[in-house]
């Protein structure tokens, strides 16, 4: 049986890498013929699709009352979409961050992770950190906490819609594609995505319980790791084409799409309660934003060193929740 998972697991990463291609050719095709810039697209388009498998999988997990998963998946996610996703680009090539995303969406999804740590931990910090057991509940993101964060999403969305009308991107006419088949590619790009997503989550989830580990744990690794994987390679990808506007707004278009959007969802249909391992883990993912937000703001980008630096960190950030 583990020798079928390990299979799956191998065509799932052949999906997601050949699903990432397709979706950054038809996306960039659609900013070509419509002059929107590829920070916005990978802000709007190339987030949502990339942040569907974080949504399948933590709506799945808060119908079922697996609040473990549910929550720790968008963390984890959050996690390796700056530390990973961001540092190996970096690493492959410095990736230039335009004024927008220093000054708007950074803080956006800042902003974010402290109002659900404010619902979810507030009952633990900062004296409780020591007393209480790491699966004992802190808080509850109940509905109306959720419905904020649905209503700050859709504010920040429309902000961009209105910005990317106001500033239109001129392109090259014979680099434009005709928006059939760019829309085509977009939904086969999609369909890969998610069906390779879901095939590691599937596959993975299964290989590490088998070695006994707990719901929190695979929710931010294994799950978080696999769900992120549509991020990694399109970012990739996007980065590796010269894209690199599309590959920074990716990460960070998916982190406020996970932090506002999925977790709005999945609270909203079932209210998620953390435990104090989840709050270390927002805590963690606070402090690593404020210091990627500040690589970017120094130099307006995250050099290959930084993108060294940052996957070092998320290195040591799994080696602290597994010793945990």
């Amino acid at each position: 049986m583990m020798f079928l998972y390990i299979i799956l697991l191998i065509i799932s990463f052949i999906a997601l890498i050949k699903g990432a291609d397709i979706f950054v050719d038809g996306s960039t095709g659609i900013a070509r013929i419509f002059h929107v810039s590829g920070l916005v697209i990978g802000l709007t388009v190339v987030a949502l699709g990339t942040s569907a498998p974080e949504l399948a999988v933590s709506t799945a997990a808060a119908l079922h009352g697996s609040n473990e998963i549910a929550l720790s998946n968008v963390i984890g996610s959050n996690l390796f979409n700056t530390l990973m996703v961001l540092g190996i680009g970096a690493c492959i090539r410095s990736l230039p961050v335009e004024e927008s995303v220093v000054k708007r969406d950074f803080p956006v999804s800042i902003i974010a992770a402290v109002f659900v740590l404010i619902v979810t931990g507030i009952g633990v910090l900062p004296i409780k950190f020591t007393t209480m057991g790491m699966s004992e509940n802190t808080g509850t993101l109940v509905r109306p906490a959720a419905i904020a964060l649905l209503v700050g999403f859709v504010v920040y969305l429309a902000s961009l819609i209105i910005e990317a009308g106001k500033n239109p991107e001129e392109e090259e006419a014979s680099g434009k594609v005709s928006i059939l088949k760019s829309i085509i590619m977009i939904i086969v790009g999609i369909a890969l995505i998610v069906a390779g997503g879901q095939g590691v989550v599937f596959s993975a989830q299964n290989i590490a319980r088998s070695l006994g580990l707990s719901e929190t744990l695979i929710g931010l690794t294994v799950v978080a790791v696999g769900t992120s994987l549509p991020e990694l390679v399109t970012s990739l990808v996007a980065a590796g084409k010269g894209e690199t506007s599309l590959a920074v707004g990716n990460a960070v278009g998916s982190n406020i799409f996970n932090i506002m959007f999925i977790l709005g969802v999945s609270c909203s249909i079932h209210p998620v309660s953390a435990n104090v391992a989840s709050t270390y883990d927002m805590l963690i993912t606070i402090v690593i934003s404020l210091i990627t937000w500040f690589f970017c703001a120094t130099g307006r980008k995250i050099t290959r060193l930084e993108g060294a630096f940052m996957v070092l960190c998320y290195i040591g950030t799994m080696v602290f929740a597994i010793m945990r």
